[in-house]
């Protein structure tokens, strides 16, 4: 498959919302997406982004993304985050996702982080199996915390 790694551009926004929604299927999650294509635009395109995205496309469409933003490590200083790396299915297992990791270790290695990190779920064998082979440390030991919009009204309706 031949294909090119860029940086995103507002234009990409709705293939990018599609591998988002995509991704969510296949994480059997599908009514957890609650960004919109406008929110991405915002966000990331806008006078001040909040996040950085590298697509991969072919000459016909966008096939995977990358989507990275700082976050500061009180044990490192600037570290990179690693949101989401999303391979479409026909596109997978083509090099489309190293391709993609790759352009994110170089990211992080021109920005001078200490760090790149990123989740993985623990039933995901075959990335998890790839982010070891490329040297990346899959911590079984930590847990993911999260405190969702629903949450975060409770707890301080609560207090």
């Amino acid at each position: 498959m031949n294909f090119t790694i860029r940086k995103a551009v507002a234009t990409d926004v709705d293939a990018i919302f599609q591998l988002i929604n995509e991704l969510a299927i296949f994480e059997k999650e599908p009514e957890a997406v609650i960004t919109t294509p406008e929110m991405l635009r915002k966000d990331g395109f806008g006078a001040v982004p909040k996040f950085h995205c590298f697509v991969a496309e072919t000459t016909e469409e966008v096939v995977g993304i990358a989507l990275v933003y700082m976050r500061y490590s009180t044990w490192k200083g600037e570290v990179l985050h690693l949101e989401d790396l999303i391979v479409s299915e026909k596109a997978r297992g083509k090099g489309v996702g190293g391709a993609l990791l790759q352009k994110v270790i170089e990211f992080g290695n021109d920005l001078g982080v200490k760090r790149i990190g990123w989740e993985v779920l623990d039933w995901n064998t075959p990335a998890i199996e790839f982010y070891e082979h490329i040297g990346a440390n899959v911590m079984r030991d930590w847990h993911v915390v999260q405190l969702d919009e629903q949450g975060i009204e409770n707890y301080l309706a609560k207090r």
